[in-house]
This record gives C-alpha cells, structure tokens and sequence, in this order.
C-alpha cells in the first residue's frame, strides 16, 4: 500500500513498532491506545462520530480530491482491500477526512470517493474542525502554490497514513509509505477476528 508515513501525536509521543508486534505486519502500535474520538459532517449529510463505529475495523486516512497521485492511489487499493475481503467487508469502514477544506466540499467529496467504493465515508468539515483531527493523528500538510497556474492552483504536500482501529475502538496500526496490500489485509483480517 502506497502511503506517506505520519506520526501519531495524541496521548503524547509514540512510534510505530516493528512489524509482527502482536502478529501484525504492518506499523503495530504496541501497546494499543484508544483511538482520538471526533465527530465530522459527513458527505452524505449526517455526522460521523468515530466512536459510533465499534464492533467495525476502521481504515482512516487523509488525503484531497485533486491529489495528483497518492490519493487516488490509496484509495484504488483500499477498495482492492474491500474487495479480497469478500463478506467479511460488511465489517471494515473506510473513512477519507480531507485536507483541503477550500476545494473539497461535500458535493465533490463525496464523488470522489464513490469513484472508489461506493461504501468509502468521505469527511470534510470547517477548518477549525478538521484541524483538531488532522493534530489528533499528526497530520501534517504543506500548501504549495503552482506558479504561473491559469487558473491559480496549489497542491498540498501531506502525511497519507493508513490508521487501522480495531473493533474495540483501540489504534491498532499505522500503515507507512511501502507497505504491501497483502500485509494491510493481513493485519485487518487479524483485527476482525479479535
């Protein structure tokens, strides 16, 4: 899985530690902590409260509709991850918060991610909003303007991790830049069986 790696920021500095780390291949957070609970308008219309989804494995990741390659590219293997689950994908949610509030409404979010999956929840929210979010999961973003671009456009430079919350709400996983489909879907298969 093609990913940029971030650093998870609440409840105070950790890292990922090596792979294996309780049967996971992937970045496993050793020991689990509670994932940072929050509460976004959805593209759907309702709110999305991460809480409200225990008893689920919940892939969480960041990213904006007009990245030129990395999002797409999460996202297309998400949906790859979806689909080699077969039945048991009814239990994993996939959840896509922007960050780039200015161009991503609602409207074209939501569009973008159904490209995807047609189940994928995409999140946008007020600034303010998604700010809290992207600290709680050390999301870091740099806005680079296109010189000379007719019209005026800028591209934003972002952490693109996979996080992985297990049923019991607990952040299981941070998947880095260069790790395989194969070790994603390993690691949630793992978690749905817990």
């Amino acid at each position: 899985m093609v990913v940029a790696a971030s650093c998870l920021a609440a409840g105070g500095p950790t890292s990922a530690a090596p792979a294996g780390s309780a049967g996971l291949r992937s970045g496993a957070f050793d020991p689990p902590r509670a994932a940072p609970d929050f509460t976004l308008p959805t593209t759907r219309g309702g709110e999305f409260r991460l809480s409200r989804h225990l008893g689920q494995v919940v892939a969480l990741t960041f990213g904006y509709t007009s990245c030129p390659d990395v999002c797409p590219t999460v996202l297309a293997e998400l949906s790859q991850l979806r689909l080699r689950l077969g039945a048991a994908a009814k239990r994993v949610q996939v959840v896509y918060v922007s960050v780039d509030p200015e161009r991503d409404t609602a409207e074209r979010l939501r569009a973008y991610t159904e490209q995807f999956d047609k189940t994928f929840l995409g999140l946008t929210g007020a600034p303010d909003q998604l700010t809290t979010v992207w600290k709680a999961y050390g999301v870091s973003l740099v806005r680079r303007d296109l010189p000379g671009s007719k019209p005026p456009t800028y591209l934003i430079h972002h952490s693109a991790s996979v996080f992985l919350i297990d049923p019991a709400g607990r952040l299981r996983v941070m998947a880095p830049f260069g790790t395989s489909l194969d070790d994603v879907l390993h690691d949630v298969r793992a978690l749905l069986k817990e």
